[in-house]
């Protein structure tokens, strides 16, 4: 831990809707490190995640209670690493489910495109996961309540927020979410300050609105009616379990919704009035093709919803900054819309950790929106490709859509391959004479079983999480020289090797149970790899020598002090 970080030992009481509040009128000032504004996956996750690295974080959120029904509800391989690093890797299974397959048919019943999903993914976990929000969000507060140094503060509502020199102050008031909470004629205020305020708070975000950054709009929304439902009989089987139907008379939606749910979503068609159309009298006549009804049934929730494909142009603006649907919102048919959240969440908080440490310059943070609006406009047209294939109205041009995607099919041709690869091309990676960055840089490391140091399991699980590694064949320290190992010390890098020799019993030494790692490692010509805490490579090289270089380029990278005394972290 930084000597700087302020002492997480001190009194963290929580206040809540029903715990202790200040007077009506009054104004307290309390002091954190970083404000987040928005309780939901994203602000959870980020307020964790800081709070795991020493920091105090003050979690504001309006609503008094979290959301109780379901709204997002799939996670990928690379989010549940990172759920998995928060401590929730034994939770998962109590809210998601693989999910298996994701079939596309058009009107007539014919399979347009058929997706299977691994069951161990990239990352170690299921490639995609289906999953119940409320669940998840409750292991998050539980989890953000016992990290030491993180304050939920619901019921809470951000009022006013200035910037100074030194910091943020934000003014918070008594919410009971949809309407202020007054007492004896005036409501109860907070004044919290800190060096950085976070905005998580959806898409109407109110710490957006205090900066000046301009939204670009794809202009592609649709209305869908959205319908959650508890099948009676929890061992009904649907199949495909998740299933895509790109008929233009109606195009829809049938999905797992997590463990003992199901979603169906309906397209609403021009001229259709959305209040008619998201009453539950019309949910169920809709559901009755699929032989459901409130005999067998219960619909958890049904609403009109409009997506949309935006996001902002600029996530930080001095200490303020965006994350989740705060700063970009996209169509839910690549499932990315959370993810991408989550992510945001792993790339920002270990840069901030560094910048709140003295261990980085703050102009680091800039690589905050180069690294995450790449990796975004990614999805966002991943999104945008697949919603305009399912949500076609026209019978003629569906037909033309079908004809080519049958052929496509026979043909075993991919019609995602022409999409971009999803890594990161620019910000904090090792470049090459070129500018550009060298592969892997900027790919997402992978994640297998391992052994170390006596315990088996996935290397998160087992090795730690929360800093720089380095991997290589051999002993990175049998080759780093003095000023490289200061640096690694001072910023917390675990050195460490990879074998597959089962005997192997050294410290550092991490047995790959199953060739994981050193078939990465192969596949690139590297010996050694420089992995950044959200899991992506800083870079690689290809000769153990050149690993101090490696060091040499993250040093300079993060804008550190070049001092030859390099202090111990």
């Amino acid at each position: 831990m930084n000597d700087n970080r302020r002492d997480t030992g001190a009194d963290r009481s929580t206040a809540t809707a029903g715990g202790p509040v200040p007077a009506a009128g009054a104004t307290d000032e309390d002091v954190y490190d970083v404000l987040v504004v928005g309780a939901g996956p994203v602000g959870l996750t980020t307020a964790i995640q800081l709070g795991a690295r020493g920091w105090r974080v003050g979690l504001v959120e309006r609503w008094p209670h979290p959301y109780p029904l379901p709204r997002a509800v799939v996670f990928d391989h690379e989010v549940a690493r990172v759920l998995a690093a928060l401590g929730l890797a034994d939770d998962l299974a109590d809210f998601s489910e693989p999910a298996a397959d994701y079939e596309w048919r058009n009107g007539r019943g014919e399979t347009l495109l058929r997706l299977a999903f691994e069951d161990t993914g990239h990352s170690g976990w299921p490639a995609m996961n289906i999953f119940t929000q409320p669940q998840l969000e409750a292991a998050l507060e539980a989890r953000a309540r016992y990290t030491p140094g993180v304050e939920v503060l619901r019921g809470w509502e951000a009022l006013d927020l200035a910037e100074d020199p030194d910091g943020v102050r934000l003014t918070v008031a008594e919410s009971a979410g949809d309407e202020p909470v007054v007492r004896d004629g005036m409501r109860g205020r907070r004044t919290l300050r800190a060096h950085y305020a976070v905005g998580c708070d959806g898409a109407n975000s109110f710490v957006r609105s205090r900066m000046t950054t301009g939204m670009t709009d794809r202009g592609f929304q649709h209305d869908w009616l959205v319908l959650d439902v508890i099948p009676h009989d929890r061992d009904r089987v649907f199949a495909p379990r998740n299933l895509q139907v790109c008929d233009p008379s109606r195009p829809t939606t049938a999905v797992s919704g997590g463990p003992g749910r199901r979603r169906w979503e309906f397209m609403l068609l021009p001229g259709e009035p959305s209040a008619e159309f998201g009453s539950a009298e019309n949910a169920w006549r809709l559901l009755a093709d699929w032989d459901l009804h409130p005999g067998n049934a219960t619909l958890e929730r049904h609403t009109v919803y409009t997506f949309r494909a935006r996001w902002a142009e600029r996530w930080r603006e001095g200490r303020l900054l965006l994350a989740g649907d705060a700063a970009h919102q996209m169509p839910p048919f690549a499932g990315q819309g959370m993810c991408s959240g989550i992510r945001d969440a792993a790339n920002l908080t270990w840069k901030l950790d560094l910048v709140l440490s003295g261990d980085a310059d703050e102009t680091l943070l800039d690589t905050y929106t180069t690294e995450r609006s790449q990796h975004l406009r990614h999805a966002l047209e991943l999104s945008v490709f697949l919603g305009g294939i399912i949500c076609e109205p026209d019978p003629a041009a569906a037909a033309v859509r079908d004809a080519r995607m049958l052929a496509d099919r026979r043909a075993g041709r991919d019609p995602l391959a022409d999409l971009p690869p999803q890594v990161l091309t620019g910000g904090l990676l090792r470049q090459g004479a070129d500018g550009a960055p060298q592969a892997p840089a900027g790919q997402l490391g992978c994640q297998g079983r391992v052994r170390f140091r006596g315990r088996t399991g996935l290397f998160d699980q087992v090795v730690g999480v929360g800093s720089c590694t380095l991997l290589a064949t051999e002993d990175p320290r049998s080759t780093l020289d003095a000023e490289a190992l200061g640096r690694c010390e001072r910023l917390g890098i675990r050195l460490l090797r990879v074998t597959g020799d089962t005997a192997a019993d050294g410290p550092d030494d991490v047995i790959d149970l199953d060739g994981t790692y050193r078939a990465h490692l192969e596949r690139h010509g590297r010996q050694a790899l420089l992995l950044r805490p959200d899991h992506y490579v800083f870079g690689g090289t290809a000769r153990m020598e050149e690993v101090s270089g490696l060091v040499a380029a993250l040093w300079q990278g993060l804008g550190t002090s070049s001092a030859a005394a390099v202090p111990a972290r």
